[in-house]
């Protein structure tokens, strides 16, 4: 039995590098959110008011469906709960 070795669940589950790389910075994006959210000790409703969000929209970034959530659309959730996001690049090894 041969058994591969991959540096993220993504990579593994995912068919190309560019889908794995998306798929990694949306549940990055989604971690982050989800920890201010719970930070703030408020009600879902008024923290999906200051997101922007719907309550059943919250609901499903609450409970993780990433496929629910495009990268752009985190993008302005986050920046919604008060995040400055900086994109880092660095050089992809083979």
């Amino acid at each position: 039995m041969h058994s591969e070795r991959y540096k993220s669940v993504w990579d593994a589950l995912c068919d190309t590098r560019a889908e794995a790389a998306d798929m990694e910075l949306r549940s990055a994006l989604m971690s982050a959110i989800t920890e201010r959210v719970e930070s703030w000790g408020v009600p879902q409703h008024e923290a999906a008011k200051r997101l922007g969000l719907t309550r059943p929209r919250l609901d499903d970034l609450m409970r993780g469906k990433i496929d629910k959530f495009s990268l752009d659309a985190l993008v302005s959730i986050a920046t919604a709960a008060g995040f400055k996001l900086r994109f880092q690049f660095e050089e992809a090894t083979a």
